[in-house]
């Protein structure tokens, strides 16, 4: 009888086992899931461009994991896919630029200037020197070559090799020459009124001078940068004009630094580092100078509107309002670009407010230094949004239309970043795309009758390549996978290159042609055996309605046979703008492969697009403006609810982590709603943020001294007395991003205040993302650790 129990019991065992295996797949462990990912996973393809006669595909590649990648091509005539030679690597460049009719290509490389001639598949070199050029394009209608060289604007013409200085910018203050005065001054007019010997000498000296200047050849003007830099210089179409800008970085700035503690040197080493937020800004101006005349010619600005409009925020402190008009100043702003018109000496350049409220599209004609004003994006949050640029130093996506009376830009007019034209003549403004849903990476065909344009129309998590006219009108979806397309069109267009991947699956490498609902053909496959032996789950993409009514997008992953009133993590992504409860590969990858364990494990995961995230319009973007901790923090206290009201889950057993932006919420929810969530792991995260960057952190919450009210509420180390749940913290101690002292100073707070249910794991030789799976199996392990300590009593 105790025989027959004993096999009884081993069956129901042995039964027992094989349904957990089955359910969990395979048995995933954080060693696996946090080692080197080339190793465990496999490489994806990166950096994908084509060969310029459009029969090859070149890719960055590692499938045989070796310390480094290689670039691999795909030949469209064999189907093969070869290693290129190292030898050979250099004459293959995603770079350089094209003549107006794609038949010829110039590239800087190794410092000198190369053309290739696409038809006849030939190149030519036209320089041969050690030094370094830049900003190296088509020129004076193709005829010729521009190219920036220390720190000056030159014209190669390829047929006669000669090379031709256009600017003279001088690193250096202009010399003048001392005027005597007061004693000195009466001593010298009283000599040369006494001794006509010495009228004599000065005439003669002058009349020399007069004689070496005409004899002398003819030389560009000097422009004087002083303290300034070069940023850029630009030919206008005829050859009459340069646009060029300069900066320089502010003086005085108290930047930080990093210290190093496991060194070769076996000291420890200071690395510089940023400043903080508040610190002064780079200035950009811009300058014109005309070529025939040799002359500079200055940039009238004051014509561009709104440069005293104050913010609202202001209205918050009323001593800081000017008086009257007479105390109100024009905001710093940066003006970039230019881009100009294919066939006439006009230019399109942007103006960017400091504050980052203001983003001004302007005519330039460079003949007269005159602006016009042809579209005023004004946001009392912040400027930003796909193709608008934003951070102060750049123009976004912008271009001429075929015509050249019309340009084309991104705005978020409507709510959404849409494309737009504008007539330089009429000032008349037409959307070219309309909808709730986000248009990116917009560019026009080889024929300029069509835009080309990535857009999320179908669903926030999925993005398809599109085409429509160039003057507006019916988008045509061209891609057909669920997921998303990163395209690279072949320079004739009769292909796409697309970088595709799912949700459950990794990037790989696809060809299709450039017809609508063409057959799609799979070109790599990087991922392991290894990896390939675990059935990763595809989440539920899930809504659900935040306390204010507004609608959240979510990934949401279930056990099979989740247990009544289980435990649950909720996961919060990074970077606060930034995208992840989509439908393809998330950058996260450990993350989701950390939630596929959570789920063998009984957990329920929850992975929110909370406010602040990417994706999904405007209003969403900016929801965090003034208050980080605010409604994003909401959204995720609002996903708890909804996991305890609709999937069974404990409202006692719910857990929350992430990293970065992710940390930062993570410890606002501990600290400022006590009993929302048991435990919670901060990752590198940011505490303070009055001692984070400036050109992120002033977007959304202005600065410290103008707007300490929004600092004090979004700050974690202001509520830390509100801390009463589980708490672990991990942050490397060379994060040049979010510096280890953000920790340590929160850590001071929580010892003075006298809180116990906390600890702090360091990490003494990882950055901001950390590299070595050492570190990732440590910090993943003490998370897993805290959840099954607190979230399954």
């Amino acid at each position: 009888m105790k025989n027959i129990l004993f096999f009884v019991f081993l069956f129901i065992a042995l039964t027992g086992i094989s349904q957990i295996q089955k359910n969990n797949q395979s048995l995933l462990t954080i060693e696996q899931i946090m080692q080197a990912p080339e190793k465990w996973m496999g490489a994806s393809p990166e950096g994908i461009f084509w060969s310029e006669t459009a029969d090859a595909i070149f890719f960055d590649w590692n499938p045989e994991q070796d310390t480094l990648a290689s670039l691999y091509s795909f030949s469209l005539k064999s189907g093969e896919i070869k290693k290129v030679p190292l030898e050979e690597k250099g004459k293959v460049s995603t770079k350089g630029e094209y003549n107006s009719d794609k038949t010829k290509k110039v590239v800087a490389r190794d410092g000198n200037i190369f053309l290739l001639d696409i038809k006849k598949n030939s190149e030519k070199q036209l320089t041969n020197w050690l030094e370094r050029v830049s900003s190296v394009q088509f020129a004076l209608n193709d005829t010729h070559i521009s190219f920036l060289k220390n720190q000056n604007l030159f014209v190669l013409n390829p047929e006669t090799g000669l090379i031709r200085q256009v600017t003279n910018f001088v690193s250096d203050e202009e010399k003048k020459e001392k005027e005597s005065k007061g004693q000195a001054k009466w001593l010298e007019n009283q000599q040369m009124e006494l001794f006509d010997v010495l009228k004599e000498r000065k005439a003669t000296e002058k009349a020399r001078e007069n004689r070496r200047e005409q004899e002398k050849l003819k030389q560009p003007e000097k422009i004087f940068l002083g303290k300034k830099r070069l940023g850029g210089a630009s030919l206008s179409p005829g050859g009459n004009f340069v646009v060029y800008t300069t900066y320089q970085n502010p003086q005085g700035v108290n930047n930080t630094s990093v210290t190093h503690w496991v060194t070769e040197s076996g000291f420890t080493e200071e690395k510089g580092a940023r400043g903080k937020v508040g610190s002064a800004e780079t200035k950009v101006e811009m300058g014109i100078f005309d070529v025939k005349n040799n002359k500079t010619i200055n940039i009238e600005t004051s014509s561009i509107p709104g440069l005293k409009d104050l913010p609202d925020y202001l209205s918050d402190y009323p001593g800081k309002m000017p008086k009257d008009s007479s105390e109100m100043k024009e905001r710093e702003f940066n003006l970039l670009g230019p881009v100009w018109n294919e066939t006439e000496d006009l230019a399109m350049v942007v103006a960017l407010s400091h504050d980052n409220k203001d983003r001004w599209i302007l005519l330039l004609d460079p003949a007269t230094g005159t602006l016009e004003l042809l579209d005023r994006q004004r946001d009392e949050a912040w400027i930003g949004g796909p193709g608008i640029g934003g951070w102060g130093m750049s123009t976004g996506t912008i271009g001429w239309l075929p015509n050249g009376k019309s340009v084309w830009f991104f705005s978020e007019e409507s709510g959404y970043s849409h494309l737009y034209a504008v007539n330089v003549e009429t000032k008349k403004k037409k959307a070219l795309t309309s909808g709730q849903f986000e248009v990116s990476d917009a560019f026009l065909s080889n024929d300029k009758k069509h835009f080309y344009f990535t857009a999320n129309k179908v669903h926030p998590g999925v993005k398809h390549f599109y085409k429509m006219p160039v003057q507006g009108g019916e988008l045509t979806q061209i891609t057909s996978m669920e997921g998303n397309n990163d395209v690279t069109l072949s320079p004739d267009e009769k292909y796409l290159a697309i970088r595709y991947s799912f949700a459950n699956k990794p990037w790989e490498l696809y060809l299709q042609e450039n017809k609508p609902g063409a057959e799609v053909k799979q070109i790599t496959l990087s991922t392991t055996d290894a990896f390939e032996s675990y059935d990763w789950r595809v989440p539920e993409f899930i809504t659900f309605d935040a306390n204010d009514g507004a609608e959240v997008h979510a990934r949401l992953y279930r056990p099979e046979n989740p247990q009544p009133n289980g435990p649950a993590v909720i996961f919060v992504h990074g970077a606060g703008y930034l995208q992840n409860a989509h439908k393809w590969w998330s950058q996260y990858f450990r993350e989701y492969q950390f939630h596929n364990f959570l789920v063998d494990n009984g957990y329920t995961v929850l992975d929110i697009d909370y406010r602040g995230s990417a994706g999904y319009g405007r209003d969403w973007r900016t929801g965090i403006y003034r208050h980080m901790g605010g409604k994003d923090l909401s959204d995720h206290v609002d996903g708890a609810k909804m996991l305890v009201d609709k999937y069974n889950v404990s409202s006692e057993k719910i857990g929350i982590y992430g990293g970065s932006y992710g940390g930062f919420i993570t410890l606002m929810a501990l600290f400022t709603e006590p009993g929302v969530f048991a435990a919670g792991a901060a990752l590198r995260s940011v505490t303070d943020w009055a001692h984070y960057n400036h050109g992120y952190t002033s977007n959304i919450l202005n600065t410290p001294v103008e707007d300490s009210m929004a600092f004090v509420r979004s700050s974690p180390i202001y509520f830390a007395e509100g801390l009463d749940d589980a708490l672990l913290m991990c942050h490397g101690m060379v994060d040049d991003n979010v510096q280890f002292q953000d920790i340590v100073r929160l850590t001071q707070r929580l010892i003075e205040l006298g809180k116990e249910n906390w600890e702090l794991a360091v990490y003494p030789v990882e950055p901001h993302g950390f590299r070595e799976p050492t570190s990732w199996v440590d910090e993943y392990k003490r998370i897993f650790k805290l959840f099954e300590n607190n979230l399954k009593k």
